[in-house]
């Protein structure tokens, strides 16, 4: 596992607004919470994360919508669109890359 120095920093600057970092560690424990225990699989519950970040942050959509943006710029998570319903999930492997570049 490695990563440019460039990759890091864009990784950290994405996390140091906090409103991005709290819908970082929303979309976190969403898919952490949705996982179903039989499978590993995620349900239902992070496939309307725009939606459900609109209705317990104090911002408004085009501003998630931005941050969204921007964490998937950083490769902190992946966001699909169906329609209009926007899916995401986090990066894992940039999340172990981070976890072995603080070790």
């Amino acid at each position: 596992m490695t990563m440019k120095q460039y990759d890091l920093a864009k990784i950290f600057k994405a996390l140091s607004s906090e409103p991005r970092l709290a819908l970082f560690m929303n979309i976190y424990d969403w898919e952490k919470n949705s996982l179903m225990p039989e499978t590993g699989d995620v349900c239902c519950g992070i496939e309307k994360a725009f939606t459900r970040a609109c209705g317990c942050m104090d911002l408004s959509r085009s501003t998630i919508s931005h941050h969204l943006k921007e964490l998937q710029s950083a490769g902190l998570v992946n966001c699909t669109r169906s329609g209009q319903v926007i899916s995401c999930k986090i990066n894992e492997e940039v999340i172990e890359i981070i976890r072995h570049f603080l070790d």
